[in-house]
C-alpha cells in the first residue's frame, strides 16, 4: 500500500503540473519548487514524489 496517494495530493499535483512546467523527474528539485507553496512538510514531500513519478511517465510515453 505504499503507492496509494490521497485525493488532496493527486489534485494538487495535477493542478500544479498544468500551471508550471518547471517540474522535473527528480524528487529533490520538485521539493525545492514546492517549498514556498505548501507549508506542510509531509504533504509537500508526497506531492513532490507524485509529480516526479508523473513527469517520468510522461517522458517515457513521448519516446
Amino acid at each position: 500500500m505504499g503507492r496509494i496517494k490521497s485525493k488532496l495530493v493527486k489534485r494538487t499535483a495535477n493542478t500544479l503540473i498544468l500551471e508550471e512546467n518547471s517540474f522535473t523527474d527528480k524528487f529533490d528539485d520538485n521539493k525545492e519548487i514546492l517549498k514556498g507553496l505548501i507549508p506542510s512538510k509531509k504533504i509537500r514531500n508526497q506531492t513532490a514524489g507524485f509529480i516526479a513519478r508523473k513527469v517520468k511517465r510522461q517522458k517515457l510515453e513521448k519516446k
